[in-house]
């Protein structure tokens, strides 16, 4: 059978699994001592809601998929017709390539052609390395092109703990700050987070419906953020983020595949709309890298 989602890298190490689909380069199912941590989906099926993939050059949303490029105007391909947005990047859909691999990692690489609406050439890779409680993440992005390429990255994880009734588990997010969005869920103010999107002291998955992005995250003494999804036996998945990833997005639904609720927790360098805003945009020159890194863990 051939996958919609191509190619699948199976990874192990010690009692951590992982399977890495090609297309999106996505994190498509992660097991810690045999519990779903990423929950799969069928193997016949397409990604369902951009579960597990890389978001670049921008994550999340950019209105009518227009923006000011310095003085000229760029318009991009509408990917997100029921609100007229381009959404999640353009390597949504691409099948990556096999730059490295052993048998507890793999290294993929893509490559953003210049293209309507980004005239830029930047190469992309992800590494997937497993550890003993979970994944860390690589990701590098190398402008090859003239003049100053924007860039945002983000990344799609769907989290649980899969011997636990996802109702119970309880969310924590350390943001001080959320973003208020209109009816094309595009961002049109910043508030100090209170009530159903105040997360930090954690609230029941079950008592909160999101798709929220959230900024001004604390960071531990060690410079990352972690976001936490609790069992009521104490027993808990992380989501870190390191530098770079100054925004984080979480999204509840009922509608992933085999699961009652589950929630994405989101890593982003910016928020929807950072081609306008500049908000976390960052301009690579040419030949310029930047190196990202996130990862999930349970204990």
């Amino acid at each position: 059978m051939v996958s919609p989602t191509g190619i699948q890298f199976r990874l192990r190490r010690g009692d951590v699994t992982a399977q890495i689909a090609q297309v999106g380069a996505s994190l498509r199912h992660l097991t810690v001592r045999g519990i779903d941590i990423v929950p799969p989906y069928p193997e016949d099926a397409p990604t369902p809601m951009a579960s597990g993939i890389v978001l670049a050059p921008w994550p999340n949303r950019i209105r009518d998929g227009v923006w000011q490029d310095g003085e000229t105007a760029r318009t991009l391909a509408v990917t997100e017709p029921k609100f007229h947005n381009a959404s999640h990047g353009l390597l949504r859909f691409t099948a990556y390539d096999v730059a490295e691999q052993t048998e507890d990692a793999v290294t993929l690489a893509a490559t953003i052609v210049p293209q309507t609406g980004y005239p830029y050439l930047v190469e992309t890779t992800v590494r997937y390395a497993l550890t003993d409680a979970g994944v860390d993440v690589t990701h590098t992005l190398t402008h090859r092109s003239d003049g100053r390429a924007p860039v945002a990255l983000g990344t799609h994880p769907f989290v649980t703990i899969g011997d636990v009734d996802p109702r119970e588990l309880v969310l924590r997010i350390p943001a001080e700050t959320y973003f208020e969005t209109d009816e094309r869920m595009l961002p049109i103010g910043e508030s100090p987070v209170s009530g159903g999107t105040d997360l930090r002291e954690g609230r029941r998955l079950g008592d909160v419906q999101l798709d929220t992005a959230y900024a001004n995250l604390h960071r531990d003494p060690d410079g990352r953020v972690r976001t936490t999804l609790t069992a009521p036996d104490g027993r808990a998945v992380t989501v870190h983020q390191g530098a770079g990833f100054a925004f984080v997005q979480a999204f509840t639904t009922d509608r992933y595949p085999g699961r009652p609720l589950v929630v994405a927790i989101e890593p982003m360098t910016a928020p929807a709309e950072a081609f306008n805003s500049g908000r976390g945009l960052r301009r690579l020159a040419r030949d310029e890298s930047w190196q990202l890194d996130w990862g999930i863990s349970f204990a």
